[in-house]
C-alpha cells in the first residue's frame, strides 16, 4: 500500500558552507528529535558543495512541516533562502 510523505525542500544561501558551522550542531539535533519520534524518515543536503536540503517527513498535515522550519536553527540564522513542501506518494 502506498505511503504518503511530505518532502521539505530547502534552498540555502550561496555561502552556506562558510556560515553554517555555528548552527550545524543545533540543526542536526533538531532533525534528530523529529527523526527519533518518527516524523522524519530521512534528511540530507543536496549538491556538492551543498545548495539545499531535502527532508522526507511522515506527517499528515503540511502545516506541521512549517513548525519544523520555524524551529530550525538554519532558518532562524537566515541560512534558508526559500523552502517548499511537496506531497510524495511512495509506492516502493
Amino acid at each position: 500500500m502506498p505511503e504518503r510523505l511530505q518532502l521539505l525542500f530547502y534552498d540555502y544561501v550561496g555561502d552556506i558552507v562558510e556560515r553554517r558551522a555555528p548552527h550545524r550542531e543545533a540543526h542536526l539535533a533538531h532533525i534528530a528529535r523529529w527523526k527519533d519520534d518518527g516524523r522524519i524518515v530521512m534528511a540530507g543536503a543536496i549538491g556538492d558543495p551543498p545548495h539545499g536540503g531535502v527532508l522526507a517527513m511522515r506527517v499528515d498535515d503540511p502545516a506541521t512541516v512549517e513548525e519544523f522550519v520555524t524551529e530550525d536553527p538554519y532558518n532562524k540564522a537566515g541560512l534558508v533562502k526559500e523552502w517548499r513542501v511537496e506531497p510524495w506518494t511512495v509506492v516502493t
